[in-house]
């Protein structure tokens, strides 16, 4: 009988030798933090493999600091990845029969085609994210057995029960099973920019903070979304203990600031950032404020204290994972996913007094 070869799927097993393992994420923020724990613990099984990571563009610096190359020798600009593949798949949709479109996804698949990957593992559950790790040539695929869109399992050749409550325990459960072990918690390690660790302390220094609480009030849709003059009183009630408020906002959200500043009563203060300059702002923040957001799920992976507020949401699924917290929900708010503009009601009910009574609650915790 001919002997087989190392890539074909009859050699590829759960606990086998993976010298080439492809990670599927490819957004949004919170996902992609939440995939890095099970993502870190398969590199540290397969110290020696490499690991590729398919990711949109705009998610990319999670994983690589912007001015370093996106394969190579790993270092702490691009700790986890050998090889990061980028796509741009809203810009894809907008234009689908564009030249540039079909000659962008070509260049990609043949730079995916090329590193001959032996396992992929689909974290997204998607159909697009189980296309892009078929296209890959990869032949052995493993995804959850109840994926987030039913059609993505008919991509996969290892299906895997997905086991505990928090997304991340759910994610985790899909590495032990590529390891064929039970692993170990690992601790996360984000891109390291020297320069940009620099430019924020130096920030810090001409607005002369030291301790500060780092404020979110952005959310993904309306009904997740706290009122901003809320987290204006916040602020002014934290100031009295010393702690000054900067405010991350991103595109679009500067009304949101813009409110916050004015009910804080010069309390606080926006700050508009890149993802690697707000990973070194959130590292020294005594505290981190906000709903179920991406820089919240930073904040809590980089084990900064977070009081969040959640409104439609389940906080057992989609909470801060790892870290000291104070979860503050309405009982009244239904758990659904459904993007609504209109504030959830559960969620107004909670009050600027309640977020200020677990912020001092929890600060309390920590200095003890």
């Amino acid at each position: 009988m001919a002997s087989q070869t190392r890539d074909t799927p009859a050699t590829i097993t759960a606990s086998g030798d993976i010298q080439r393992l492809l990670i599927v994420r490819l957004g949004s923020m919170g996902d992609i933090i939440h995939t890095l724990p099970a993502a870190t613990a398969l590199r540290q099984v397969f110290p020696q493999a490499t690991i590729g990571w398919i990711v949109e563009e705009r998610w990319a610096e999670l994983l690589c600091t912007l001015p370093t190359p996106r394969s190579g020798p790993r270092s702490p600009q691009r700790p986890l990845a050998d090889r990061i593949h980028t796509v741009s798949t809203a810009k894809w949709r907008a234009a689908p029969l564009s030249n540039q479109t079909w000659e962008q996804i070509a260049a990609g698949l043949s730079e995916l085609r090329a590193a001959r990957y032996q396992v992929a593992a689909d974290f997204q559950g998607a159909a697009r994210s189980a296309l892009l790790a078929r296209w890959s040539g990869t032949p052995v695929i493993f995804g959850v057995a109840q994926p987030r869109e039913n059609v993505a399992s008919m991509f996969y050749t290892r299906q895997v029960i997905a086991r505990g409550t928090h997304i991340v325990e759910q994610n985790f459960s899909l590495a032990e099973a590529i390891a064929g072990r039970s692993l170990e918690m690992p601790r996360v390690e984000f891109p390291h920019d020297e320069s940009a660790e620099q430019e924020c302390d130096r920030r810090l220094r001409i607005l002369d903070i030291h301790d500060f609480v780092l404020l979110n009030p952005g959310a993904g849709w309306g009904a997740k979304q706290w009122p901003p003059e809320r987290y204006g009183e916040v602020a002014r009630h934290l100031a009295e203990d010393g702690l000054r408020s900067l405010v991350n906002f991103g595109p679009g959200e500067e009304g949101l600031v813009q409110a916050v500043e004015a009910a804080s009563g010069g309390t606080a203060k926006g700050t508009v950032l890149s993802l690697t300059e707000l990973t070194a702002l959130t590292r020294r923040a005594r505290l981190f404020i906000g709903g179920d957001t991406g820089p919240m799920h930073l904040a809590a992976a980089l084990g900064i204290p977070v009081v969040s507020i959640f409104g439609p949401t389940d906080p057992a699924r989609n909470g801060p994972f790892g870290t000291r917290s104070i979860v503050l929900r309405n009982p009244e708010s239904p758990t659904t996913h459904t993007r609504r503009a209109q504030p959830d009601e559960g969620l107004l009910e909670i009050s600027s007094e309640e977020v200020v009574v677990a912020a001092r609650r929890l600060l309390r915790s920590c200095r003890g």
